[in-house]
């Protein structure tokens, strides 16, 4: 039951940030525009904000898709399959899917890591590697999600 409400929490919590990511893009994307039409310059670094927060709310909305099995998917194959096939199927793409946002996490961590060590500005005085952070943790995140889909779905493929 516990285990339960703390996922909940943790839901709620993604999706208060995804919330306010796609907010504060939107709020400051359009102050650009305003700031551009009645004052003829926005803010310096505007512009690289929004690609920021384009970034970060594209991979925590990737990771809320993936909470529920949700993201983007091609099952055009398993329509013609029986249903015990189709779940074979399914384990083994969310299987093959976990194993290439593991490796995609390992990956941007060794490239946080190195932008850490330049520590070059990203955002007014903002480091590059505090923006890029969420790559290696929504990669992860996603994994864990994805492996544990796979397990269910195969579980399932060996009740029926």
């Amino acid at each position: 039951m516990k285990v339960l409400f703390i996922k909940k929490w943790l839901c709620r919590v993604e999706d208060f940030i995804l919330i306010l990511l796609l907010l504060t893009m939107i709020s400051m994307a359009v102050l650009q525009i305003v700031l551009r039409n009645t004052m003829g310059s926005g803010i310096v670094w505007g512009d690289t904000l929004v690609r920021i927060l384009v970034l970060w709310t594209g991979l925590v909305g990737a990771m809320a898709a993936t909470r529920q099995n949700n993201h983007i998917n091609i099952n055009i194959v398993t329509r013609y399959l029986s249903r015990r096939t189709a779940l074979l199927v399914n384990t083994v793409t969310l299987f093959f899917t976990a194993c290439i946002c593991f490796l995609t996490a390992w990956f941007s961590l060794s490239f946080v890591r190195m932008e850490f060590e330049f520590s070059t500005p990203a955002v007014a005085s903002v480091p590059g590697w505090v923006c890029q952070s969420v790559i290696p943790v929504a990669f992860l995140v996603i994994a864990l999600r994805c492996l544990g889909l796979a397990i269910t779905s195969f579980q399932r493929y060996l009740k029926h």
